[in-house]
């Protein structure tokens, strides 16, 4: 039987520290971090973004590090806080365990994703079209 997505995503958060909407919001008042949304276009566009969060998409993020690869991104640091978010958590824990394997050793997702961010009625700000 193939294990899915929800279940990969909640053992690689066993693994990768997760924060709450309130810990969230209090880390990004206090410390240089990057928040990365990696929900797809679309997503983005129906629902808004979390202001501030840079776009990488689930399956280009891991790219972003590569000097030579046509989708390196300077913004993304292994010494920099990378704090990761998608919808629900699952994709962001998936995310943070593989950029522990590349080296990153600062980083966090965002429990429940997207969907608590938007539940505690915090800002969001509309997203370009894709």
């Amino acid at each position: 039987m193939a294990i899915g997505e929800a279940v990969l995503g909640a053992e690689a958060g066993q693994f990768v520290e997760s924060l709450t909407v309130e810990h969230l919001v209090a880390a990004l008042g206090r410390e240089q971090a990057i928040l990365i949304d990696l929900r797809d276009p679309g997503e983005r566009t129906q629902q808004g973004a979390i202001p501030g969060a840079v776009h990488a998409p689930w399956g280009a993020l891991e790219f972003w590090d590569e000097l030579t690869n046509a989708y390196y991104r300077a913004k993304l640091d292994p010494i920099c806080r990378v704090v990761l978010h998608c919808a629900a958590g699952g994709r962001s824990a998936l995310a943070a365990s593989v950029l522990s394997q590349m080296g990153y050793t600062n980083m966090a997702y965002l429990q429940g994703g997207f969907t608590t961010w938007q539940a505690a009625c915090l800002a969001v700000e509309d997203a370009p079209a894709a």
